[in-house]
C-alpha cells in the first residue's frame, strides 16, 4: 500500500436494516484488513434507534453521515418499498454530490476517495458521483448470486416473457441457477403494473455500468452460479463474491437499540438443552398477516418443541413488508396471540416483542434450527453459525433465496408447503429439530457450508482473496 493518507471508501445504503448490516462489515473489514478508511452515507428515512446503535458501535476508521429528508408525499400511499428506496435516491442526488466532493477534497483527514459503493437500489447514485469527479463506482449486492444473475437477466426476461412470471407454465432457467419457478421470482417483478417493476428494469440496465460488483455470498452455497460468474463476460462487470459479511461482536455489543430484551433471550436460552430450541423471526421488516400469526403459534405448540419467537403485531392489511423502515412492533403483538397461548406454554418458549439479538440468539449452543424469512443477512448468519433452517419466505427475493436453499437447491432449509396450517408447521419443525428425514439431511449440509464459510475468509481463501482483487484494483486505479 502506497505512503500517505489511507485509501478512503464512501458507501451509500439505501434503507433497510438489510443493506446497511453487511455495508457496515465490508467498510470494517476493509479498516481492519486493508488499513482503508470509509464513511458510511445513510438516508433521513431509516433514522431508526436499531441504525443509530449500528453507527455508533463502529470503529473510529469507518463514520457515517446522513443525507437530508427529502419530500416523498407526492408517492401513493401503497407505492412498493422498491419504488419508495429508488425515488429517494433519485431526490438525493444534488445532496450526494455535495458530499462526496467534500470527501473528495478531504484527502489529509479521511484519506484519498479511491471508490464509491452503492446497493442494488442506489445504483443511480452513481451520477451524483461522477459529477462529484469520482472515478470509480462499485455495486454492492446484499443478495446472493442468483438474484444478481436474475437482475442481470431482467431487461431481457421483461421483453421475452409474455404475462407476468407467476402465470409461467415452466420456471426461469438462468445459467448455473436452481429452475425458479415463476411464482417465487421476486415479488417487485410480479406485477407489471406496478411502478415496481419499471423501477427493477431501470435498475437492472444500469447494473452493467458500475466498475466491478461485489455480492455478499459464497461459492459453496451457490457453486455453480459462482462458477459461471466468475468468467469474464463482455459487457457485463466482473463479480467478486466477498461474503458472508454479517455482523461479528466484541464483549458486550449488541445488534439493537440499548432498551432491547438482550439479557432476557440470552439467560432464557442459557438454560435450555443444547440444539433444543427453534429461533423464529422473520427479520427486522417482515410482519405476518393474522390468520398465518395464529396458525404459527398454534403450531409451535402442537410441535412440542422449545421456541424463542420474536413476535410483531401483524401486517394491518396484508402487507407482509410492514414494519420494513422501523422494526420495532406498532402495536402490543401479545394481544393477536390465540386465547391462553402464551400460559400453555410458558414451560417450553418464550416470546419477545419486536426484538431479539439475532447473532448471538444464533450463535448460541441451545438454538438448534432458525425458521426464518429467508431475508439474505438471516441466511448468511445462520449458515455461520451452523444452524439449519425452516424457510417461510415473506416479500422481496426471500422466495427465490428459499428455492436455492431447499432441496431443489444447496438443501440447507426445509421449505413450508403454501398452507401454512398449524399441522404442516408443526410438522416441518419436528422435522427439523429431530434430524428425521430432510432435517438429518439439512443439518448435514449446514454443517458443511459452515466450515466453507470460514475457510473463504481465511487467507488466502476464495473470499479474501476476492476482496485483495478488489483492493488492489482501487490502488492501481487511483494511481493511474
Amino acid at each position: 500500500m502506497k505512503a500517505g493518507p489511507p485509501p478512503h471508501v464512501a458507501m451509500l445504503a439505501t434503507p433497510g436494516m438489510g443493506h446497511l448490516i453487511p455495508l457496515a462489515e465490508l467498510a470494517k473489514r476493509l479498516a481492519s484488513r486493508h488499513g482503508a478508511t470509509a464513511t458510511l452515507i445513510t438516508f433521513a428515512s431509516t433514522a431508526s434507534a436499531t441504525q443509530r446503535a449500528l453507527l455508533a458501535s463502529l470503529p473510529p476508521a469507518v463514520s457515517s453521515l446522513s443525507l437530508p429528508p427529502v419530500d416523498l408525499s407526492d408517492l401513493p400511499s401503497d407505492a412498493a418499498i422498491e419504488t419508495l428506496m429508488s425515488e429517494e435516491c433519485a431526490r438525493s442526488l444534488p445532496a450526494l454530490t455535495r458530499v462526496l466532493s467534500e470527501l473528495g477534497e478531504a484527502t489529509t483527514a479521511t484519506g484519498r476517495l479511491v471508490a464509491f459503493v452503492a446497493d442494488q437500489f442506489g445504483i443511480d447514485s452513481f451520477d451524483a458521483a461522477r459529477d462529484a469527479g469520482v472515478r470509480t463506482c462499485y455495486l454492492f449486492i446484499p443478495m446472493n448470486l442468483h438474484a444478481l444473475s436474475l437482475v442481470l437477466d431482467l431487461p431481457d426476461l421483461a421483453a421475452s416473457v409474455p404475462g407476468e412470471f407467476r402465470d409461467l407454465a415452466e420456471p426461469v432457467r438462468l445459467p448455473g441457477c436452481v429452475p425458479i419457478p415463476g411464482s417465487d421470482v421476486p415479488s417487485p417483478l410480479q406485477d407489471r403494473s406496478n411502478p415496481s417493476f419499471s423501477v427493477m428494469v431501470h435498475l437492472a440496465k444500469r447494473y452493467r455500468e458500475a466498475d466491478a460488483i461485489l455480492v455478499n455470498s459464497f461459492d459453496a452455497v451457490e457453486p455453480e452460479v459462482a462458477q459461471v460468474l466468475r468468467q469474464p463476460e463482455s459487457g457485463r462487470p466482473p463479480v467478486y463474491p466477498i461474503g458472508p459479511l454479517i455482523r461479528q461482536f466484541v464483549g458486550s455489543e449488541t445488534d439493537g437499540p440499548p432498551s432491547s430484551p438482550r439479557a432476557a433471550c440470552l439467560e432464557w436460552l442459557d438454560r435450555q438443552p443444547a440444539r433444543s430450541v427453534i429461533f423464529v423471526s422473520f427479520g427486522s421488516g417482515g410482519a405476518l398477516p393474522k390468520e398465518e400469526m395464529r396458525e404459527l403459534a398454534l403450531g409451535l405448540e402442537l410441535s412440542g418443541q422449545r421456541f424463542l419467537w420474536v413476535v410483531r403485531s401483524p401486517s394491518d392489511e396484508g402487507t407482509l413488508s410492514d414494519n420494513y423502515y422501523n422494526a420495532e412492533s406498532k402495536k402490543d403483538p401479545f394481544v393477536y396471540l390465540p386465547e391462553g397461548f402464551l400460559e400453555r406454554t410458558k414451560d417450553v418458549g418464550l416470546v419477545v416483542p419486536s426484538w431479539a439479538p439475532q447473532t448471538q440468539v444464533l450463535a448460541h449452543r441451545a438454538t438448534g434450527g432458525f425458521l426464518t424469512h429467508c431475508g439474505w443477512n438471516s441466511t448468511l448468519e445462520s449458515l455461520v453459525h451452523g444452524v439449519p433452517m425452516v424457510a417461510w419466505p415473506l416479500f422481496a427475493e426471500q422466495r427465490l433465496n428459499a428455492v436455492m436453499l431447499a432441496a431443489e437447491g444447496v438443501g440447507a432449509a426445509i421449505r413450508l408447503p403454501e398452507r401454512k396450517d398449524k399441522e404442516s408447521i408443526a410438522a416441518v419443525v419436528r422435522e427439523l429439530m429431530a434430524g428425521e428425514g430432510k432435517g438429518g439431511m439439512v443439518r448435514v449440509k449446514v454443517a458443511e457450508l459452515q466450515k466453507a464459510a470460514a475457510e473463504g475468509l481465511r487467507e488466502g481463501g476464495a473470499a479474501a482473496t476476492a476482496l485483495d482483487e478488489v483492493v488492489e484494483k482501487w490502488e492501481a486505479d487511483e494511481a493511474n
